[in-house]
């Protein structure tokens, strides 16, 4: 009996792409929402149809398939999140990404916390980026 339904993409990881999936999903202060997208599209990658890969997540076929189906058209850029409307940011993501990893990852070598001050005193990250993630000035 034929199956009925639409074709799911298919979707096959080079080994770059693969280390890049596992990294995010393993780190361990990555974004949730991004660890679980990996995690979707390894879980695809492994031969799990739709329906399969959302049993062993928990969570629903049709979301399997819209990342599933995303990151075949864009790979790895696809799983990031969309820009939201508004202003223009004032620093990239990679910035912001730098200063979390950096936030999460590490202590100051004076003291047990990243405060604002020392955050923007830290060399490679910008002072505005640590400024502008503080709304509680405004």
């Amino acid at each position: 009996m034929p199956r009925t339904g639409r074709r799911k993409a298919v979707l096959e990881l080079i080994d770059r792409e693969r280390e890049q999936l596992v990294g995010w999903e393993r780190r361990r202060k990555s974004c949730q929402a991004l660890a679980l997208r990996c995690w979707i599209v390894l879980r695809c990658a492994a031969g799990l149809s739709n329906t399969e890969v959302a049993v062993v997540v928990g969570v629903a076929a049709s979301r399997v398939g819209k990342w599933r189906s995303r990151f075949c058209e864009l790979r790895l850029e696809g799983l990031v999140d969309d820009l939201r409307p508004g202003r223009p940011a004032r620093i990239t993501t990679g910035q912001v990404g730098e200063l979390l990893v950096a936030t999460l990852e590490s202590t100051p070598p004076d003291a047990t916390h990243w405060t604002r001050a020392s955050m923007a005193k830290r060399p490679p990250t910008p002072a505005r980026s640590t400024r502008s993630s503080d709304r509680s000035r405004i």
